[in-house]
């Protein structure tokens, strides 16, 4: 395996090695669907840290859950439907494409305007406009 600089890539590296040839039976027997329950209770956590103000418990679950996020960008992968480098592009996409206040005007506006942008934009996602 080679050893990568950023944690990003370390991680990812780290569940690349988990679902390959000789790595854990566990990881390695998941899909998708059996990794619904765990992103169920990974997110609950996540919320009760966020409830509970505990910043601690906050970034470990925010872990688990980029974990599980990863796990099923790799079996994507795997099946040669899209990367993680696809999902990381969509939604830097998405965030662009929505936020044309901050990205091309540069203007100011207020959060009912806001709300109505965002409407406008999406309807036309949906539609292909």
């Amino acid at each position: 395996m080679t050893t990568a600089s950023h944690p990003f890539d370390r991680l990812q590296q780290t569940v690349k090695q988990l679902r390959g040839p000789d790595g854990c039976p566990w990881d390695r027997k998941q899909t998708v669907h059996s990794l619904v329950k765990y992103l169920r209770e990974e997110f609950a956590e996540i919320i009760t840290a966020i409830d509970t103000d505990d910043a601690n418990n906050l970034c470990e679950e925010l872990g688990d859950f980029l974990y599980l996020i990863l796990m099923i960008a790799e079996i994507s992968s795997e099946q040669d439907y899209f990367t993680i480098s696809d999902v990381i592009g969509s939604i830097d996409r998405k965030l662009i494409r929505r936020h044309p206040h901050v990205f091309e005007t540069h203007s100011q506006i207020d959060e009912a305007e806001l709300r109505k942008q965002w409407e406008r934009i999406k309807k036309s996602e949906k539609t292909g406009e």
